[in-house]
């Protein structure tokens, strides 16, 4: 006997849930996308779609309810990872982990604490929703700071503050960026080599893949703190890896984290230490799950649709990176209309995939926040240096054109 579809419900509508919609649908899943857009692209995509906002939570449990899902997700999506934890709690649905563990690692400010509490190595951090409160405090952090909303993600209300007199403005922009009007104040990390931005994935609370980039910013941009490109296998030490392997594990058994798929950010400091920055149980933009699956032949994606409506997962394992991959986050540097994409003849044999998402006359915007990329260009090389030359000359062979 033929059994019931599954259904799964996925909050937001961007692009990026895409290729999550296509996994579900070779799993023979019946697809429901939600948010408050209706002219958002998913939507297009899915098998049906609802008008509720992925932040309202009562609202979307009761959609859920009402809809008799098989499982809940927000990839890719971070306002709607808490609310997606609280819909599979409520319903007993395959969830990520417990409500409590996810509001921790949603919510910057309960994350740093966290971690401090856990005997984590962590800059030092507060959370706020008076300006007034941490201005009387700014004197006793090691300057320079980052300030950032306690919950939002793709770098959008972050600055980096050098000056006390700056503090209030940084502070406004975050404010205005955060849905519950809170921010952090963290001590900068000044990085040694590359940063990283990247997924991993848990089965039943164990690691069973975790990978590391290296982050890169554009320090021409509107915003120079929005990535710009990834590549892999990461610039990270191999004692440093193994170091954020144990720790990550260790975050994760403390959390009591089960099947999930995670976007996580580490750093190691020109003090040589090695920093967890953010874990999140979700996948991370900018296609990091794609670019994985490109260059591992993992499928995260497909794992984690699997994961939400509680079939078994299967094919996680550490693997090699088959070659040297980049992802370039294209972008424009002005405001304006944009005229093409110029790549040189030289570098086609390195292009993998290009991914733009405007057209010719579309206006664009300068690069402030992950929401003003116009596509990505996805690249292989066979060897490291190579992939660093040409990612330290992009300007040379790439450029976006505008009028």
């Amino acid at each position: 006997m033929k059994l019931p579809q599954k259904r799964l419900l996925l909050l937001g509508g961007l692009r990026y849930l895409l290729p999550v919609i296509e996994a579900a649908h070779k799993e023979g899943y019946y697809v429901i996308t939600c948010d408050y857009l209706p002219d958002n692209m998913a939507h297009k995509y899915s098998d049906e779609y609802h008008n509720v906002s992925i932040i309202d939570r009562e609202a979307v449990l009761a959609l859920a309810r009402e809809l008799r899902i098989d499982g809940i997700l927000s990839f890719a999506v971070d306002p709607g990872v808490r609310t997606a934890a609280y819909v599979a709690e409520q319903m007993g649905l395959p969830a990520p982990g417990p409500y409590a563990s996810v509001e921790i690692l949603q919510n910057k400010a309960l994350f740093r604490q966290f971690l401090t509490e856990h005997g984590f190595r962590v800059p030092r951090a507060k959370g706020y929703t008076d300006a007034a409160a941490a201005l009387r405090e700014a004197s006793e952090y090691r300057w320079p700071v980052i300030v950032k909303p306690v919950d939002s993600a793709g770098s959008k209300g972050v600055t980096r503050v050098d000056r006390i007199e700056d503090l209030p403005h940084s502070i406004e922009y975050a404010v205005r960026h955060s849905l519950s009007k809170a921010f952090i104040v963290e001590e900068f990390i000044e990085q040694a080599g590359f940063s990283s931005d990247s997924d991993a994935f848990s089965v039943d609370g164990r690691l069973q893949f975790v990978s590391f980039s290296s982050q890169r910013f554009d320090a021409s941009a509107a915003n120079p703190y929005t990535p710009a490109a990834y590549s892999w296998p990461s610039s990270l030490s191999p004692a440093h890896e193994e170091e954020l392997r144990s720790e990550l594990q260790r975050l994760l058994s403390l959390l009591q984290m089960r099947t999930s798929i995670y976007n996580i950010e580490v750093r190691v400091g020109t003090d040589g230490k090695a920093y967890i920055m953010e874990v999140s149980p979700r996948g991370g933009g900018n296609r990091l799950s794609e670019m994985l699956r490109y260059a591992t032949g993992v499928d995260l994606i497909a794992n984690a649709v699997r994961a939400a409506v509680g079939d078994e997962v299967c094919g996680l394992e550490q693997r090699p990176y088959d070659g040297h991959w980049a992802e370039v986050i294209l972008h424009s540097p002005v405001d304006g209309a944009f005229a093409g994409l110029s790549i040189a003849g030289e570098m086609m044999p390195h292009v993998v995939e290009t991914d733009l998402w405007v057209q010719p006359g579309d206006r664009v915007r300068a690069f402030h926040g992950a929401n003003d990329a116009i596509g990505t260009l996805v690249l292989r090389f066979d060897r490291a240096e190579e992939l660093e030359a040409r990612l330290a000359s992009q300007g040379e062979w790439l450029q976006v054109l505008t009028r």
